[in-house]
């Protein structure tokens, strides 16, 4: 109870401005448990249909992916089934290629939506902390000057502790929100690395299944 008590009297302390910062920290918060269930989510799923899908890209089995891929909703479904629509259609790579990045460029905004906010709300935490720190030394400052001498070092300690602890309150908000701004853009770039990785490796396996076709046919041909 003495440590709730300590925290209740810190936030009383810090002033007007406390009440700001603990919006943005409670935004803040959201935000990031959001992303990272979502993101850890889409992780997880992107690498289970790929690790299903892979065998069946490799040995050029693309009937059989895409019957995986249109029964399955992940990110990495979605790109594939771009490709595998073409594949039967269309004999140019850069046609497919071309495809399929259209099919990232409106996949990619989604896994990045929200994150660069942490970023701005670390920001605004700070600048909000700063801001009562100057209210609070104007009061001590306005303390000084207009009360009687036997009530200066009261009015200057309340002041004082408005500016120290509204500081101290936006940068304890600021810091996890920027840790959790770098570890939710890592994770984004770590899925967005999987995608385009998938996107070459299934590009490379129909490449490598209309060079074994056209092998194929010269050696028919020249039998």
């Amino acid at each position: 109870m003495d440590i709730f008590y300590s925290i209740v009297n810190f936030f009383v302390q810090g002033g007007a401005f406390m009440y700001p910062i603990l919006v943005v920290a409670a935004v803040g918060a959201a935000i990031a448990i959001e992303r990272y269930v979502t993101l850890t989510r889409t992780g997880a799923k992107n690498r289970a249909t790929w690790a299903r899908v892979e065998p069946a890209l490799m040995r050029g089995e693309f009937d059989k992916a895409r019957e995986m891929t249109s029964k399955d909703d992940t990110t990495i479904s979605r790109l594939l089934s771009i490709g595998l629509a073409l594949q039967g259609s269309v004999r140019r790579r850069d046609d497919v290629e071309k495809a399929m990045e259209e099919s990232m460029m409106e996949s990619i905004p989604l896994l990045q939506k929200r994150t660069h906010y942490l970023a701005t709300f670390a920001n605004l935490a700070t600048l909000l902390g700063l801001l009562g720190t100057v209210s609070g030394l104007i009061h001590a400052f306005a303390a000084v000057a207009t009360v009687n001498p036997a009530e200066k070092a009261n009015l200057l300690s309340a002041s004082i502790s408005e500016a120290m602890n509204c500081t101290a309150f936006g940068l304890v908000t600021a810091v996890p929100l920027l840790f959790l701004h770098a570890l939710l853009q890592t994770k984004t770039t770590e899925l967005i690395d999987g995608i385009e990785t998938a996107s070459v490796k299934f590009l490379n396996a129909l490449a490598a299944r209309a060079h074994a076709r056209v092998s194929h046919l010269e050696l028919a041909k020249a039998s």
